[in-house]
């Protein structure tokens, strides 16, 4: 049984993660009640998936690294090696992940970014979409999806109102 990717994210009302320079001051400020079903998502994992440029947002914009008992694996074409929290990977995105996929483990949450996210509905490789709507229309920026992304049929497992931000809770119908 392979393991499941799951992506948990926020976005704006219409569509963007971030602004065009990953400026996140919008989503930072957001009222949200509790911590939107983090702590759970966060328990059902035990790998982690980024790529470099959100690796860096990360460790800009934290005091400590938020993710240090999990296995956590960056994609860079300029690092390689590890350090205490990350381990750098130089190779294809979908190869590497379809590999860690058949490894024993719990969970893999894809962390971002918007790439690594596209190469993944690509390849229908998310399982799991938990994608909190924040109140805000950003009119532009970097987008959740990019274009051409193959047809996928979902099943709403859950929806949940956090303040004013509502978290769904979609399942990949597998064929």
């Amino acid at each position: 049984m392979s393991r499941e990717i799951i992506l948990y994210v926020a976005t704006s009302l219409d569509g963007f993660i971030a602004k065009e320079n990953d400026d996140l001051q919008w989503l930072e400020e957001a009222e949200v009640e509790g911590d939107a079903g983090y702590s759970d998502m966060y328990q059902s994992i035990d790998t982690i998936i980024m790529g470099k440029r959100t690796y860096d947002w990360v460790v800009e914009h934290t005091e400590t690294f938020p993710y240090p008992d999990k296995k956590c694996y960056v994609f860079s074409t300029s690092l390689s090696g590890k350090n205490e929290h990350v381990e750098f990977v130089n190779e294809d995105v979908v190869t590497f992940s379809k590999k860690l996929r058949e490894q024993e483990g719990s969970k893999i949450w894809m962390v971002g970014g918007a790439d690594i996210l596209d190469a993944f509905m690509k390849e229908q490789l998310i399982d799991e979409l938990i994608i909190t709507i924040t109140p805000h229309l950003l009119g532009s920026g970097i987008p959740l999806f990019k274009n051409n992304n193959p047809f996928q049929e979902l099943k709403l497992a859950n929806t949940t109102r956090y303040g004013q931000m509502v978290q769904m809770h979609y399942r990949v119908k597998k064929g």
